[in-house]
């Protein structure tokens, strides 16, 4: 009742992600089957390339999804986020299946029916079009079929890079610990996947030899009215696109965790209701690709983390001083890439480490000091941010002198939450003003000994941006300093703790502030 519930309030969207998944798996399968089918001929007539070519398709395969997309945001500029990557990156791993299953399909043609056909005198063109791919053409549509079901399911990775799609529920509810988000994206990818390989397997069955005429026009007639269905719900979604998009139009960003989509929404309405401007909101992108984003001019503002900017863009050693820090990436910013930081949001959004209440309580435990006692029989589930950077996991714990039972887990920031309730695991490093702090009762150790840096809040512009739209600045500078620590708790938790949408609770708070 829950996900009937969720898809009746939320149906616009569902709808909007689901066809942003279908455009992404047909664009891909459509052109891996432009390319895999003539290799896969080509194939034939060159059996000796076959080896080869097959082992680098299937290597392109076997590299995973997430690396693929780090090899590609450099490669391609300003087309390195949103749907080109994730559409190329599809397009490789459906090329194996197309590949060979076409060389399968026309080599496994009984060479009684080549040397009949080359008898009556048909020329190697006649031989292949007229002969080989019709009976082939079952296998070949199998390799499509496996193209497409691979691409459906691994196109929800795509929501990392903004590409949008269903995986945007899925990666929302391991961050919010919402199982009904997770099942919201999950289960229609499911059904695409088993429909689509129920359909695919319909033609492949259709087209095999010996099918009656009859069958294949009917077959001709379900192709063409699906085809037309899912070609109107694009052309919808593509005219809902071109409406967001021009001049007077703000492009607002955010990191892939609640804090961040409430901080760009924030922005996004503080700008519309103080300007003529509008927001165009892209939301939830993974690591820096935010940062990469306004370089490439995708992107005019996102929230970010002077900690954040401090040690992991400018790679500078972590340091204490909050006023330091902020003057010092203002100015870096400025002179290396060309951006604006506006004055800071007001509250400090640090690492926290996290056990749980209960273990508190018992345990008596305060200080980060006092529980490095009982590291010895507990274990760690860290997220790979704080396991890599300089203000992270070596330095914490040789401030602190950790000892633990056994290496910290490596793992994703969301569900070192859900380890941690869950009792897998015994000490987290999450974020100081998550709402989930309050929900699943987790409680924060003082860092006693200043071990982290500060993460003060504050939004950054691109400073062509600010230019030609200076009222921006008198707009945003209505939310200097106006969000405490508690404050930013107390939204998150809103989000993720009541499961309250984000615009209303962004809009609720604003008007506590008049605007």
């Amino acid at each position: 009742m829950k996900l009937i519930d969720f898809y009746i309030r939320n149906r616009a969207e569902a709808l909007q992600l689901t066809f942003e998944h279908i455009f992404l798996v047909l664009i891909a399968t459509v052109a891996a089957a432009a390319v895999g089918i003539p290799v896969g001929i080509l194939l034939t007539r060159r059996p000796g390339l076959a080896r080869p070519v097959l082992a680098a398709a299937n290597v392109l395969q076997t590299i995973p999804s997430l690396a693929l997309f780090g090899f590609l945001i450099p490669l391609l500029g300003s087309y390195g986020i949103g749907r080109v990557p994730a559409i190329i990156a599809l397009f490789l791993y459906g090329l194996l299946p197309i590949i060979r299953n076409t060389f399968t399909g026309i080599s496994g043609v009984d060479p009684a029916v080549r040397e009949a056909a080359r008898g009556m005198g048909m020329t190697d063109w006649q031989m292949l079009t007229q002969v080989e791919l019709p009976l082939a053409m079952s296998v070949m549509i199998a390799g499509v079929r496996v193209a497409t079901v691979i691409s459906i399911g691994t196109a929800t990775i795509g929501a990392a890079i903004g590409a949008g799609g269903l995986g945007m529920y899925i990666f929302r509810g391991l961050r919010m610990s919402d199982n009904t988000l997770i099942l919201a994206g999950a289960l229609p990818a499911a059904l695409m996947a088993l429909g689509a390989d129920f359909i695919l397997g319909w033609i492949e069955k259709a087209l095999s030899p010996g099918i009656k005429r009859e069958s294949r026009k009917g077959l001709k007639w379900a192709v063409a009215i699906g085809a037309f269905a899912i070609a109107s719900g694009l052309v919808l979604l593509n005219a809902r696109g071109s409406r967001e998009t021009g001049s007077g139009i703000v492009v607002v960003g955010s990191k892939d965790f609640t804090e961040q989509r409430i901080l760009a929404e924030l922005v996004a309405q503080t700008i519309e209701a103080n300007t003529a401007l509008k927001a165009e909101r892209k939301f939830e992108f993974s690591g820096d690709l935010c940062h990469r984003a306004m370089l490439a001019g995708q992107m005019d503002v996102y929230v970010e983390y002077t900690g954040t900017a401090f040690t992991a863009i400018l790679r500078h050693q972590p340091s204490t001083d909050p006023r330091a820090v902020y003057a010092q990436v203002k100015q870096e910013y400025e002179s290396q890439f060309n951006l604006e930081w506006l004055d800071p949001l007001g509250f400090n959004n640090t690492f926290a480490i996290l056990v749980r209440g209960a273990d508190a309580r018992r345990l008596k435990l305060k200080t980060i000091s006092e529980a490095s006692a009982y590291a010895p029989k507990w274990k760690a589930g860290f997220g790979q941010d704080f396991m890599s950077r300089a203000d992270g996991y070596p330095g914490f714990a040789k401030t602190y002198g950790l000892r633990l039972a056994q290496a910290p887990l490596e793992m994703d920031l969301s569900l070192t939450y859900r380890a941690l309730a869950g009792g897998q695991v015994d000490m987290i490093a999450g974020n100081s003003t998550d709402g989930l702090i309050d929900k699943l009762d987790l409680f924060q150790l003082e860092d006693d000994r200043h071990y982290f840096p500060p993460y003060e809040a504050a939004p950054v512009f691109r400073r062509s941006v600010l230019e030609r739209y200076p009222e921006i600045r008198e707009a945003i500078r209505l939310l200097a300093g106006k969000l405490a620590d508690s404050d930013m708790r107390r939204l998150n938790y809103a989000v993720d703790g009541e499961k309250r949408d984000v615009r209303e609770v962004v809009s609720e708070f604003l008007s506590t502030l008049g605007r």
